[in-house]
C-alpha cells in the first residue's frame, strides 16, 4: 500500500505548485502540510515523492518560458560551432546557468543523509522560515534594484546558483527566497532576480526529481499518486509564476517576509505544544 494515496497526492502538488517559486519554502510547506496529515517527512518514499512533484512545477517553467527557452538554448547550439555566437549574451547565460548548478549538485549528494535525516526536521523548517525572511527583508532593503536582466554576468549567476544550498540544506529557508535575495543583494531589480531564480532552479529541480523517481516507487509511493501530484503541481505552478512576475512588478518581499514570519512563529507554537509533531 502507498504511504501516500491520492487524495493527499492531490494536496501535495497543489501546495508544491503553489509555493515552489514564491519565496515562502516549498520544502517546508510539503513538510508541515504532511505533518498535518500524519504522513512521516522523513520516510525515504516521501522525501523522494516531493523531489519527483517538483518536476511538475519545472515543466510549468518550461512552458510558460519556452520562447526564451528555446532562444538561449539555440544561442548556446550556435555557440558550440560557431566562434562568433560565443559573445551572445544568452550563449553566455547558458553556460552560466550549467555551471551555477555544480555547486548545489556537489552539496546535495554529499549531504543526502543529513538531509534526509536531521535537517528534515519540523524545527528546522521553523527556524529556518524565520530567519530566510530576515534575510529577504534584508536583501530588498540593501538592494539598488539597477540591474535589469541582460546586465547579468557569470558572477552573478554563481553566486545565485550556489544560494540554491541554503534551502537544501535548511527547509524552510527557500530555493527561490534564497536566490532572490542574492540577486537583490547584487543590486538586480525584482522581476530580473525572480526570473533569474527561475531560469536557474530548472536543471537543479529537474535533476532532483530523475534521481529520486526510483526511490520513491520502490520506497512505497505508487504510480498513481506521483501522476497526480505531478499534474496537479504543474497546473498550480504555471498559475503561480504568471502571478508572481506580475506582483514583483509592483510590489516589495514585505508581503512574503510576513508570512514566512507568521508561518514559522506558528509552527513553533505546534511544535512547542505537542500539536504536531517533528
Amino acid at each position: 500500500m502507498s504511504v501516500i494515496s491520492v487524495g493527499q497526492a492531490v494536496v501535495l502538488g497543489a501546495v508544491e505548485g503553489v509555493t515552489e517559486f514564491l519565496p515562502v519554502s516549498s520544502t517546508g510547506h510539503l513538510k508541515i502540510v504532511e505533518g498535518l496529515m500524519n504522513i512521516p517527512v522523513d520516510d525515504d518514499a516521501v522525501v523522494g515523492f516531493s523531489a519527483v512533484i517538483q518536476v511538475g512545477a519545472i515543466a510549468a517553467v518550461l512552458v510558460y518560458f519556452f520562447k526564451d527557452i528555446v532562444r538561449i538554448v539555440s544561442a548556446w547550439g550556435r555557440g558550440l560551432v560557431n566562434k562568433e555566437e560565443r559573445y551572445h549574451h544568452d550563449y553566455k547565460f547558458a553556460w552560466w546557468v550549467i555551471a551555477a548548478t555544480v555547486p548545489i549538485v556537489i552539496v546535495g549528494l554529499a549531504a543526502k543523509p543529513l538531509i534526509e535525516g536531521p535537517l528534515a526536521s519540523l524545527w528546522v523548517v521553523a527556524g529556518s522560515l524565520i530567519v530566510g525572511s530576515g534575510v529577504m527583508w534584508a536583501a530588498d532593503q540593501m538592494g539598488r534594484h539597477k540591474r535589469g536582466e541582460d546586465d547579468t554576468s557569470f558572477k552573478d549567476a554563481m553566486l545565485v546558483g550556489s544560494s540554491q544550498i541554503l534551502a537544501l540544506l535548511f527547509p524552510g529557508f527557500s530555493r527561490s527566497g534564497a536566490t532572490m535575495s542574492t540577486a537583490l543583494i547584487l543590486d538586480l531589480d525584482r522581476v530580473a532576480a525572480t526570473r533569474l531564480s527561475f531560469f536557474l532552479g530548472i536543471p537543479a529541480l529537474t535533476g532532483a526529481g530523475i534521481y529520486e523517481l526510483k526511490d520513491a516507487l520502490g520506497a512505497g509511493v505508487g504510480a498513481a499518486p506521483l501522476a497526480v501530484g505531478t499534474g496537479v503541481s504543474f497546473v498550480v505552478a504555471y498559475a503561480s509564476i504568471a502571478w508572481l512576475l506580475k506582483f514583483v512588478a509592483k510590489h516589495s518581499f514585505n508581503a512574503f517576509v510576513v508570512y514566512r514570519l507568521v508561518v514559522g512563529l506558528l509552527l513553533f507554537g505546534l511544535l512547542t505544544t505537542g500539536t504536531l509533531s517533528s
